[in-house]
């Protein structure tokens, strides 16, 4: 980059600035400001760092950083870019940082780091730890993804490594932490290092990781973070990996993951709907592996859409659609931009791609054609055509050839249809966005331009007053299609210039048809407009307003209108003004709806060529206006005359242009305004101030004033400038030639005359009356302040702001925090007098003046809010005026941008839109402005005015309130005790009003600042005291619900938004000492004791228990973990465990949970080390340690995950015992804090009411085991022993023998306290703790009931989480005792069962032994004949065998293995197997004396498998495919066919088992087993078996289908064996083959091949054998013929063809028809058959039927028609 005088200037080479800054009109200042500016940042933040002010410094001057790049870009020089990006990282990653201030920042570094390009990983190195501590610590909170996706470019190439040694250990796939440390990898692990080293890279885990992702089968919540990580790898190193072996993995992956219905009985696992793929990153992914040598993905793919096609009929539709839209949107966009970033990019430092793997040429037409098919299906889809749309258009990029045509050829037909709009609709949105590749052609389509004129003029009828949506998609595709081409009419050239094409001469002899167009356009518009005037729409009686439909289409016809003249040569222009001109001046219209679209169409005239509207306009008016107030009564009338508004109207529309070419008539309009700003109508001198706004508005602003495709005129002879070659040219960025309207000297002069001449005498009389010097009637007040408010609004650009004294010592700071204020093109004018000032003086006298003796008047009141808030913020443009341009500009640059070539290629009217949104952007950034004194006093009125007693008021007056609050630096420390007088209870003048409005103003608006919560300690020990004390306020009643309702959400938006604030920060800056600045502790103390105060004086408690909640609510939200609570506040808490009210109660348990967790132990020795290996974490019975000794000298490893998958580097372990503080200690020992809880918990009495109220119901039916007050105790007992234990000993027993449902719940709550509480109890203690427990948990396990069972099982499972086994060695061994006995009923047995399994599952690997004993103990107990212990046992087997799981790497497991015990079944099983009888339910009484025969036995051992393969389905990892096999014949003989409920139990499971069985994800290698297995059933005898084979099959493939089809044998196979079902010899089976083939045919799993189809033709010639006449009376003789079976085959196999494609008719499908329709009279079951695909291919084509009549000969038609409805149809 060569550095111009630019560069020379700034004295350095900036990063990347915004281009746009450099085509303002005031450009060449620019560079000076930003200088300064930028300076500035770097010293005052550079100070505040090293002055460790974090707040208000750092955050203010980062704060000014992030808005220098929203105005610059980043134009700052590499050293300056690298430094701000380290000194954020420093900032972000201070321990302790408040999580908002983090929040704010991090947005400022992600910002900083975006535009990757800029710094190579030369210029920035960042370490990768800091930040997972900050992940760590702040993990699954608000900043889930602090956009960590910018910053693994730039960790060290050491990262890899340490990362992995990091989260290696934590890889136990039954835990928890799996999740974790597979979304940390995903996070965290760099894939864009340069190739050379790439070992220290990918390849250091890609193997790991991808076996471990191809061996988990049943889709875990981490798979998903896998997957991302893939397609993050495979995007950044495209060419480096060789992704082929996996390519028909991923592919059946991202099939099964769209989650499509198939075949005929499904039912859905759940999980797959909830851990779905992701489709951005799955469209990544395939993105990434398209091109290259092998082709395979471009053939997966094409596989991919054909299989799913159909669903993309707009007659299918469900909750899958969504995501098959969202794959065909994003994944062309997906391909264009590793297009761009292959050969348009410029080269940075990132990888670049090898030419071996760039997409080639055909590359790109394969995966174009590939994709064409679904999306014109998907145009007409139900969820729009968006998607569509966005699809063609990218496509349309890459191969306008393809895509364009097949679009035009059903836009045409769109275009002609009456009866379907919808097809318009669908056709034109998908038309605008090819708009682009159309126009311009090009070497790939140069016909495309030649479509443009017929379209415009095929489209003009879709402008209809009766259709609203097609209305406006016109409008929008005529404006689109108009602004990408000049409308010049340059037929002439065809006779002088001989260089054309063809294509260029058709062209041009087109083009000679703009100019009828424009007119017949217009033509259409004006029969729009009178059928939309308000005599024709509406009563007299409805409302006058514009409708919301009537404002859309008056803004699309409106712009559309402005676009065609831009656009026009100067010839069309003046016979289209003439025709507007004569329309306009021969009617009148009312001026609510057709007059507002008349007065746009001349308003978009006069703005195009100011010169020739305004000398025929504005004369035209000011005569008419004249001439109509020659008399003077005129002037007072109520109603004016309809001629005079609509001259009016027009009048102030037609100024709306570039201000010099007003001057001219200013006298005539000046004229006008003295004579009508004072009409006594309203709707008269509302149009009136209009008319002053926009004539000032022209004058004073800086704007371009023309927006024309191509720069300078079209007014050029043909010899020398075609404008057809411009059709479609983007605008040069470099060469735009901007027209800007800058004020000049004369026009300032004029706005200023008129200023003088009509502000100044309102203002006069408006301040005498406030004086109370003249008296008004409200209407002339009301008047008044319009015109005032006209001129601020028009003329506001060029009155300097509001100055004043800055208001002093609002905040302490040591850094500069002054106001930087930018130029935006007006140098202020001093010698004139300052109107903004003189305004608000006078507003200020006259609110005043209202408030006191006229507060109803609340219209003025309203004027005068506008008006404050004008003088406050408005510099010449309004901020949602700005942000809804903003949205617009984005949505069009969106539809009609070309990201192939990207460069900001845009059409030029975008570009110049786009320069000027950059002008607003600059007059609207008020950041940081300083806070004066004619501020506070305006902020002062404000607030009054939001305390007033009109509720529409004080709603707008807050709203204004709100956005000052936020403008102005720190105001609102002044602002909040002025708010909160209000609140004061010893005031008795408040009113109710008041008191709402305040607490109103503290709660804030939904965007802007809350008052109440406020990140400052001096804010919140204002706030909070004063809300809870304004309960005692006379103005308070709680008999309002309003008010109720506003205490409510004030504690809502408190308790969600407020943040732990920052107590102590240490600044960590590289070369400095941290110093903790602890000055905000002081803050804390006093904050509690105000809260506590309130609490405890005796009038709050008569006071109503609301604000006691209230208060109580924020004590709990200043308890913190960093600072201990003080004395009283812990009493307090300790207190209210024991209040009436159950809220408190609540609190009071959550609060004392935290008091109890500060002393803990930390572990002193490390236990580092290779691994010995994990035998020793496992439980054992015979080294279990049962004696003191024992106990110490047992290292005990609490965490479960640790040393399944690796050893961590250092493992941290407990020290011994006689190393730890010392426990149990006397009550002399203890803290005063210590004392307060111990002196509680001793005390009986205190015991007693305790348990008392723990133990009672809160919600019937709804109550749980409360984690909180688990935690209460386990606290209670880890920090004080067994102190407490003799005094709850006797209320637990009471309680355990108690069987109600809340005293069960109490005891499970302290036991489970307990066992977690005693980790650190020495063993004598531990002991006794236990002989005490067991027999408690013996008597509750009897006692269970069906509501108390859930609670039991969390208090085991709690009891055992994160504790090694060997410590809680008693517990395991009672409950293995003998759960299943039958003491007690099933009930009882199913629930040991179920505590027994939460505690055995959160054990996880670690007790191997115990699932053998526990395995052994069941199996003869399989024969359960109760349904619930069934069920149970099913479960309790699944989380026995859950750990035999094969990943790769990892060793047989020692826990039971599925195999082994799949053998032993199946012996159990044989009765069943052997025998061929049916299998019926024998259900046996179990009282019969004797065994039962084997068979019974077996059938009831056959349910209990049943319920454990089902409960196995959803929860296990992979899924044990060979042993599942040997069962499968089995189920296939008992699933029932037909779909009904009444079937016993065994059936339904079977069937349930066999659907979830089939959508199993299968390996290459497991493929022949199946199929085998799948023939065998295939040949029995059961006819069920059969069918249900073929359902299997269904679902089975097609959640396969890329892994079959990449095995051509076992595509082979199952076509063979679905012919041979076609020849069953049951009907049934026959036909479910049938439908089995056609969904193969559909979903190309298998092709229609010419042996297939003589296959089934020969079949269909089979003779049948005559009929015998048979004797009357005689028996029907009803077996089929095996011929007639032969001959049915050959029919169901033709219509299985013709069904295979039900939305389109290829080429063999004709003659197929007519061979069918030969057997239309044959015997049943041929005949019925053939009529039922006669009538499906009717429904299915009858949409398209036009189309599809093409494919057939005349003859072929007159026979299907004869087919199709003839009788026989009927029949």
């Amino acid at each position: 980059m060569t550095v111009g005088v630019g560069e020379e200037w700034l004295r350095f080479v900036s990063q990347k600035d915004i281009v746009y800054n450099k085509l303002l009109p005031y450009a060449d200042i620019l560079d000076d400001e930003s200088n300064v500016i930028l300076g500035q940042i770097k010293g005052n933040l550079g100070r505040a760092v090293q002055l460790r002010e974090i707040w208000p410094g750092v955050l203010f001057w980062t704060r000014k950083l992030s808005t220098y790049i929203r105005l610059y870009g980043r134009k700052f020089s590499k050293e300056d870019h690298v430094l701000f990006i380290k000194l954020l990282y420093e900032l972000i990653t201070i321990d302790k940082l408040e999580i908002s201030m983090m929040q704010g920042l991090a947005r400022l570094l992600i910002n900083l780091l975006k535009k990757t390009e800029l710094l190579s990983r030369e210029d920035l190195e960042l370490p990768w730890r800091p930040l997972y501590e900050l992940q760590d610590r702040i993990l699954y909170s608000k900043t889930e993804h602090l956009g960590l996706n910018w910053f693994p470019k730039y960790f060290p190439e050491s990262a890899t490594q340490e990362m992995l040694e990091e989260w290696r250990p934590l890889l136990c796939p039954f835990d928890v932490t799996m999740q974790r440390a597979i979304g940390y990898l995903e996070l965290f692990l760099p894939t864009s290092l340069p190739p050379e080293l790439h070992h220290k890279g990918f390849k250091l885990w890609f193997d790991e990781l991808i076996s471990l992702w191809v061996a988990v089968q049943n889709l875990p919540g981490w798979e998903v973070h896998l997957v991302n990580l893939f397609a993050r790898l495979a995007n950044d190193n495209i060419g480096y990996i060789d992704w082929d072996p996996y390519i028909p993995k991923i592919f059946t992956r991202v099939l099964r993951s769209l989650n499509l219905p198939v075949g005929t009985s499904q039912m859905l696992v759940p999980r797959y709907l909830t851990n779905a793929y992701d489709v951005v990153h799955v469209v990544l992914w395939v993105s990434a592996l398209l091109g290259g040598p092998s082709k395979q993905a471009q053939a997966q793919l094409r596989g991919l859409f054909n299989s799913i096609t159909s669903f993309f009929h707009p007659s299918n539709h469900g909750r899958w659609l969504m995501k098959l839209m969202k794959l065909l949107q994003r994944l062309p966009a997906s391909v264009v931009r590793r297009l761009h970033r292959e050969r348009y990019r410029k080269p940075t430092w990132l990888t670049p791609v090898p030419d071996s793997h760039k997409l080639t040429e055909a590359d790109i037409t394969a995966f174009v054609e590939s994709m064409m098919q679904p999306v014109l299906l998907a145009m007409f889809s139900k969820t729009g055509s968006l998607d569509a749309a966005q699809a063609l258009q990218n496509l349309a990029l890459m191969r306008p050839e393809l895509v364009i045509p097949p679009v035009l050829e059903k836009t045409y037909p769109a275009m002609e249809t009456l009866t379907e709009p919808h097809q318009l609709t669908a056709t034109l949105s998908c038309m605008i966005g090819v708009a682009r590749s159309l126009v311009s052609g090009g070497q790939r389509f140069p016909e495309g331009p030649t479509h443009m004129l017929p379209l415009l003029m095929r489209a003009l009828p879709g402008v209809d007053p009766n259709d609203f949506s097609k209305c406006m998609i016109t409008f929008q595709f005529i404006a689109t299609f108009v602004t990408l081409v000049p409308l010049v009419d340059c037929s002439s050239a065809v006779h002088e210039r001989s260089d054309l094409t063809a294509v260029e001469r058709e062209m041009c002899s087109a083009s000679a048809e703009f100019e009828d167009f424009v007119l017949q356009f217009m033509d259409r518009c004006f029969a729009l407009i009178d059928s939309s005037t308000l005599e024709q729409t509406r009563e007299e009686t409805e409302t006058e307003k514009m409708t919301h439909l009537e404002s859309l289409v008056e803004l699309g016809l409106s712009s559309t209108f402005s676009t065609i003249l831009t656009q026009c040569s100067i010839d069309i222009f003046k016979v289209a003004l003439e025709k507007v001109f004569i329309f306009a001046t021969t009617n009148i219209f009312e001026t609510r709806v057709a007059g507002r679209m008349v007065a746009d169409m001349c308003r978009a005239a006069s703005k195009v060529h100011p010169a020739q509207s305004l000398k025929l306009l504005v004369p035209h008016c000011c005569n008419a206006i004249n001439q109509l107030t020659v008399n003077e009564e005129v002037l007072s009338e109520e109603e004016l005359d309809k001629e005079l508004l609509w001259n009016l109207q027009l009048l102030s529309e037609v100024t709306r242009v570039d201000g010099d070419k007003i001057l001219p008539y200013s006298t005539q309009l000046v004229q006008i305004l003295q004579l009508t700003l004072h009409l006594k109508c309203k709707q008269g001198y509302t149009l009136a101030c209009n008319l002053l706004h926009h004539i000032l508005r022209s004058t004073a602003l800086i704007y371009p004033t023309e927006y024309c495709s191509v720069p300078g005129s079209f007014q050029q002879p043909t010899q020398d400038y075609l404008p057809i070659k411009d059709w479609g040219r983007p605008g040069d960025l470099w060469n735009l030639h901007i027209q800007w309207h800058v004020p000049s000297v004369e026009e300032t002069r004029f706005v200023f005359y008129v200023l003088d001449l009509i502000l100044q005498p309102e203002l006069l009389r408006l301040q005498r009356y406030a004086q109370g010097e003249r008296d008004m009637t409200r209407d002339d007040v009301l008047q008044s302040l319009s015109i005032v408010q006209h001129c601020l609004l028009g003329a506001g650009s060029l009155f300097p702001p509001l100055r004043g004294e800055p208001i002093p010592e609002l905040v302490t700071s040591m850094v500069n925090l002054g106001e930087t204020n930018l130029f935006t093109g007006v140098s202020y004018d001093v010698s004139r007098e300052n109107y903004r000032d003189a305004i608000c003086r006078v507003m200020r006298q006259l609110l005043h003046h209202i408030l006191e003796h006229s507060e109803d008047d609340t219209k003025s009141l309203f004027s005068i809010i506008k008006i404050i808030s004008d003088l406050l913020h408005f510099k010449g443009s309004q901020k949602h005026e700005f942000d809804s341009r903003w949205k617009s500009f984005n949505l069009v640059k969106k539809s009609m941008e070309n990201r192939l070539h990207g460069r900001k290629q845009h059409i030029r009217a975008l570009l110049i839109d786009r320069v000027m949104l950059q002008h607003e952007l600059r007059k609207l950034t008020v950041e940081g402005c300083e806070y004066r004194s004619i501020h506070q006093e305006l902020m002062r009125d404000l607030l009054r005015l939001s305390t007033s007693t009109y509720s529409q008021v004080r709603s707008r007056a807050q709203s204004v309130l709100f956005t000052a609050l936020g403008t102005y630096n720190f105001c609102c420390r002044d602002v909040i005790p002025r708010v909160l007088e209000f609140l004061e209870p010893d005031r008795s003048d408040v009113t109710q009003q008041q008191f709402k409005g305040a607490l109103y103003c503290l709660l804030g608006n939904h965007s802007g600042v809350c008052l109440a919560n406020l990140h400052d300690w001096d804010c919140i020990t204002l706030t909070w005291p004063a809300i809870v004390r304004s309960g005692l306020s006379s103005a308070m009643s709680l008999e309002k619900p309003s008010i109720v309702r506003l205490f409510d959400d004030l504690a809502d938006k408190i308790h969600r938004q407020y943040e732990t604030i920052g107590i102590d920060f240490a600044v960590r800056v590289s070369s400095c000492l941290s110093i903790g600045q602890n000055y905000h502790y002081n803050h804390l103390v006093p904050l509690f004791q105000n809260v506590f105060h309130l609490l405890n004086t005796p009038a709050l408690c008569c006071r109503p228990w609301k604000f006691e909640h209230i208060a109580i609510g924020f004590m709990s939200l200043l308890l913190r973990d960093d600072h201990p609570l003080p004395s009283p506040a812990v009493l307090f808490f300790v207190k209210s465990l024991n209040h009436d009210s159950l809220l408190v109660r609540k609190v009071g348990t959550a609060t004392a949970t935290t008091l109890s967790v500060h002393t803990l132990s930390t572990p002193s020795h490390l236990f580092t080390g290779d691994r010995p290996d994990n035998q020793w974490l496992q439980y054992n019975s015979s080294s279990l340690p049962r004696t003191q000794q024992d106990w110490e000298g047992c290292t005990f490893v609490e965490k479960t995950h640790w040393g399944y998958y690796s050893w961590p580097q250092k493992l941290m372990m407990y020290a011994p015992s006689e190393e730890q503080p010392k426990q149990g200690l006397t009550r002399e020992e203890m803290t005063e804090r210590e004392q307060i809880i111990y002196d509680h918990f001793s005390d009986p009495g205190f015991i007693n009411q305790l348990i008392e109220f723990l133990s009672l119901e809160d919600r019937k039916g709804k109550d749980k085991f409360s984690p909180r007050r688990f935690c209460l105790f386990k606290g209670l007992f880890r920090n004080f022993n067994d102190a407490f234990l003799p005094l709850l000993k006797p209320h637990m027993e009471r309680l355990v023998a108690d069987t109600h449902e809340s005293k069960q719940r109490c005891v499970a709550e302290i036991t489970s306290g307990l066992i977690r509480g005693s980790k650190h109890w020495s063993y004598g203690k531990v002991e006794s703790l236990w002989e005490l427990l067991c027999p408690l948990i013996r008597t509750a396990l009897n006692n269970i009931t069906v509501e108390t069972y859930a609670d039991w099982g969390t208090c085991i499972a709690t009891a055992c989480e994160s504790r090694d086994p060997r410590k809680l060695h008693w517990l395991f061994e009672m409950l293995m005792e003998s759960p299943v006995n039958g003491e007690g009923g099933s009930f009882v047995d199913a629930c040991r069962l179920y505590v027994l399994q939460g505690g055995l599952a959160q054990q996880e690997w670690r007790v191997p032994e115990l699932l053998h004993r526990l395995l052994q103990y069941l199996e003869p107990k399989l024969t359960q004949v109760y349904k619930n212990v069934r069920e149970r046992i099913g479960s309790v087997l699944t989380y026995i065998f859950m750990i035999d799981v094969n990943l790769p790497y990892t060793q047989p497991t020692a826990s039971p293995r599925i195999k082994e015990f799949t053998e032993r079944i199946l012996l159990r099983l044989k009765p069943l197997t052997e025998g061929d009888e049916e299998i019926q339910n024998h259900v046996v009484e179990e009282n019969d004396v004797g065994e039962q025969d084997e068979r019974t036995q077996a059938i009831k051992l056959l349910k209990t498998v049943l319920k454990w393969l089902m409960a196995s389905a959803g929860r296990s990892f992979s899924t044990a495919v060979p042993e599942q096999l040997q069962l499968l014949p089995l189920l296939f003989k008992i699933a029932p066919v037909e779909n009904d409920d009444s079937y016993d139990e065994l059936k339904r499971d079977a069937k349930t088992c066999l659907s979830l069985m089939s959508q199993g994800l299968l390996y290459t290698e497991q493929i022949p087993l199946v199929l085998s297995v799948i023939f065998q059933i295939a040949g029995s005898s059961s006819w069920h078996a059969r069918y249900t084979v073929l359902t299997y099959l269904q679902i089975m493939v097609f959640y396969n289908l890329f892994t079959f089809m990449s095995d051509q044998g076992a595509v082979n196979d199952v076509r063979a064996l679905v012919i041979r079902l076609l020849e069953d010899e049951q009907l049934e089976v026959r036909e479910m083959a049938a439908t089995t083939l056609s969904g193969f045919l559909q979903c190309n799993f298998l092709s229609i091949e010419g042996p297939m189809q003589s296959h089934f033709e020969a079949l269909c010639k089979t003779r049948l054998p005559k009929k015998r006449k048979r004797e009357l009376g005689s028996v029907v003789d009803t077996i089929p013929s095996g011929d007639l079976v032969r001959r049915h085959a050959g029919v169901l196999g033709l219509s299985a063809c013709i069904l295979s494609s039900p939305y389109d008719v290829p080429s063999w499908m004709p003659q197929l028809l007519m061979n069918l329709s030969v057997h239309l009279n044959d015997t049943q079951p041929i005949e019925m058959s053939v009529k039922k695909t006669l009538s499906n291919f009717r429904r299915t084509h009858h949409d398209n039927w036009q189309e599809h009549k093409q494919q057939f000969t005349d003859d072929q038609l007159l026979v299907l028609t004869d087919l199709l409805v003839s009788p026989c149809y009927y029949a």
